[in-house]
């Protein structure tokens, strides 16, 4: 499995457009074949800053997502939107300890 995670900082005057956006775009993107789930974190210190985490099957389906239409016309209008280049991250996890309630 792999873990996508991207942040994202936007002009103040955009962050409700790209809220829009993102709403208009979630089901699209969970979607996907390959997606197991997606979801946006907004910064508790900053507003215009936000996290796409999702998890994929495997980094097939996430090249598969980014190279599609629809992925590369989202990203067209969520680009017009940045205060900064975004970052992104693909992970895998490591180290999976046990739930705490089960030991």
């Amino acid at each position: 499995m792999i873990i996508r995670i991207v942040k994202l900082t936007f002009r103040a005057e955009e962050v409700s457009n790209f809220i829009r956006l993102f709403e208009n775009a979630q089901v699209t993107i969970q979607s996907s074949k390959g997606c197991l789930q997606v979801e946006l974190l907004k910064d508790v210190n900053n507003p215009n800053v936000f996290f796409t985490h999702s998890h994929w099957v495997d980094t097939h389906s996430l090249e598969l997502y980014r190279n599609s239409d629809f992925f590369r016309e989202t990203w067209t209008k969520t680009k017009a939107l940045f205060a900064e280049k975004p970052e992104a991250w693909s992970l895998e996890k490591f180290v999976n300890l046990p739930d705490i309630e089960s030991t």
